[in-house]
């Protein structure tokens, strides 16, 4: 079954690539936005906000990282280069430039777009942004790859997902969760995700000072992977010349936690760079 539709009107397309096909959908008429969710999410973690782009007067396309959703398993290798490239494709694809919106290592990858392809991006919102690997210790590293491998990742990513979404919850925040799970229940999408944990931002942090896109830094001010979610933001909209705009009561996903702030945050920050209609 396909995941349910960010647009509501818009079918599941498909980019075909050497490897294997990345889904996505996109509706709507204007300036046109890229919506890139993080690792074990789908595109439809943009349900609320990608409307509501939409009736500002933006195109806007979400799209499934490879492996997961409605995109294939077949890929090699995954991680934020790799979700770069496929950005990077689907914007020449549908005729950029684009906004890019990514989410946790979403962000990671448009910031590796923006610096490589910059004749793509015309903006970025980096969003409970992972641009760099942060201080955790190869053992914890080597614990939560381990307890995201097959056959238990379904199972542990389920029981995690509520400390990700500290603060409020969306109001269909289990029904959300069940259908992100049951993606992971798809013949080979547990290994693709289990291999997308392996994913290092050192890429993604060697890229910043590259970026010359206006840029946003969102982060739910109770994100809980990171010590200090506030110090987190300024210290990436610095390195990156950008903005800060910190959401109260959201974690990891202010963009289905606080849609209505996040939405104002990013449409207030398309116009004040001139990146609308």
């Amino acid at each position: 079954m396909e995941t349910e539709s960010v647009l509501r009107s818009a079918e599941t397309r498909y980019l075909t690539g050497p490897e294997g096909r990345i889904a996505y959908e996109v509706a709507g008429t204007g300036p046109l936005v890229v919506l890139v969710p993080g690792m074990g999410d789908l595109r439809a973690t943009y349900r609320f906000i990608a409307p509501s782009l939409r009736e500002a007067g933006y195109r806007v396309a979400a799209t499934d990282l490879r492996g997961h959703g409605d995109s294939d398993t077949s890929f090699a290798t995954y991680g934020d280069a790799e979700t770069a490239a496929d950005v990077s494709a689907l914007i020449a694809e549908l005729g950029g430039p684009a906004v890019i919106v990514g989410n946790s290592m979403g962000a990671g990858a448009a910031v590796i777009a923006a610096a490589e392809h910059p004749e793509l991006v015309s903006g970025l919102v980096l969003v409970g942004p992972f641009v760099r690997n942060g201080n955790t210790s190869a053992i914890q590293r080597l614990l939560f790859r381990a307890a995201m491998a097959r056959p238990w990742a379904p199972a542990v990513w389920k029981s995690y997902l509520p400390k990700l979404y500290a603060g409020q919850r969306p109001a269909d925040f289990e029904a959300y969760r069940d259908q992100v799970v049951a993606a992971l229940h798809r013949p080979g999408h547990a290994k693709a995700f289990s291999r997308t944990t392996h994913t290092n931002h050192d890429v993604a942090e060697a890229r910043l000072a590259a970026v010359k896109a206006p840029t946003l830094v969102v982060m739910g001010d109770s994100d809980p992977d990171f010590p200090d979610p506030k110090a987190e933001a300024d210290w990436i909209a610095a390195a990156i010349h950008g903005s800060a705009v910190i959401v109260p009561q959201a974690g990891h996903y202010p963009q289905s936690q606080q849609p209505e702030a996040t939405t104002d945050a990013v449409i207030a920050f398309l116009h004040d760079a001139g990146l609308h209609a």
